[in-house]
């Protein structure tokens, strides 16, 4: 049984159709990236996922239960977290407020205590900035707080949208050793990347889109190697 899998999952906005007729699946323990030039879809079928956007066909399992149209607060229960794209982290309150928000399903005092002290270790220039607004850290600072945030609620599957858009390249790779490292811990990563070298480079599996639809799949090994991938998206 997938930790996820998405059955023809299409995706409307009005008279437009975003994402037709989608089919993936994670599984337990992977790093599956999402590929494809903006517009393909990518950030669509994370919303789907994440409850933040009903689908207006197919269905989404999150271990083999049917969660389509699930609402966002629900899914976290379930053990899903959403990193979005743009960080959207709490600009007013504090890099330590936002950290504890990202448990708010959570009741267990002492073991939230407990995973705020793992996500200053695992991110220290958040803890040199606890006490600080979040709004007035760095792009680079905001991605860490907005991935700790989503791990605070002990996802079985962290979904990453974008993580190294807007960053120096050395913070990139900073961002990608960390999701590496979340993997090897036991985290289910399914990562949109506009960096499609590092993302194939750091994952098992990749999709690519195209204009709403599956294009191809596979190893992510393999598709590095693909001639029309490296055409499209590896220059």
């Amino acid at each position: 049984m997938s930790l996820l899998a998405l059955d023809g999952v299409c995706i409307d906005y009005g008279p437009i159709r975003a994402v037709r007729d989608v089919s993936l699946t994670v599984e337990q323990g992977e790093v599956v990236t999402l590929i494809g030039a903006n517009g393909a879809g990518k950030t669509s079928l994370l919303r789907a996922i994440s409850g933040l956007k009903r689908p207006s066909g197919g269905k989404v399992t999150l271990a083999g239960r049917d969660v389509t149209g699930f609402s966002p607060d629900h899914l976290v229960r379930l053990g899903l977290a959403h990193a979005p794209e743009g960080r959207q982290v709490l600009t007013r309150q504090t890099v330590e407020d936002n950290l504890e928000l990202g448990a708010f399903s959570r009741k267990d005092r002492p073991g939230i205590a407990e995973d705020l002290e793992a996500m200053y270790v695992l991110f220290p220039r958040l803890r040199e900035r606890r006490g600080q607004l979040a709004g007035t850290l760095s792009g680079g600072e905001q991605q860490m707080l907005a991935i700790a945030r989503a791990l605070m609620s002990r996802p079985r599957l962290l979904l990453l949208d974008e993580p190294s858009l807007g960053l120096a390249p050395l913070l990139v790779e900073d961002i990608f050793e960390i999701i590496t490292d979340l993997n090897r811990r036991g985290t289910t990563i399914l990562l949109v990347e506009q960096n499609a070298g590092l993302a194939l480079a750091r994952s098992h599996r990749a999709y690519v889109l195209e204009a709403g639809q599956m294009a191809v799949s596979g190893p992510s090994a393999e598709l590095a190697q693909d001639e029309r991938v490296k055409r499209a998206y590896l220059g």
